[in-house]
């Protein structure tokens, strides 16, 4: 996918409902997970990211800070993110533990 004619999200659109459901693509454009929830807003917000699993069943939610992903919309106006990390490294993060 060329992520370069997407539009990059603004600042204020960095919010629960604008990234609820977002999919997040890895550093080789693998299919991550998608994000389930956001804690905070903007650059210095978490998205829970769904990862793992199949059909949605035996997912693992991790943590990552937003400024670790790109959000943009593509040619559809459909939410989605990269990332520089691989499938693997976020796979290999710890579980987020809902508090």
């Amino acid at each position: 996918m060329d992520h370069s004619k997407h539009i990059r999200l603004t600042e204020t659109e960095l919010n629960a409902a604008t990234l609820d459901d977002a999919t997040v693509y890895g550093a080789d454009d693998a299919k991550i997970g998608k994000v389930s929830h956001v804690h905070g807003m903007g650059m210095s917000g978490d998205a829970i990211v769904d990862v793992g699993g199949f059909l949605g069943l035996g997912t693992k939610p991790v943590s990552l800070k937003i400024n670790q992903l790109d959000f943009m919309r593509d040619e559809h106006g459909h939410v989605h993110a990269k990332t520089t990390w691989t499938k693997a490294q976020v796979e290999a993060l710890p579980q987020h533990m809902h508090s």
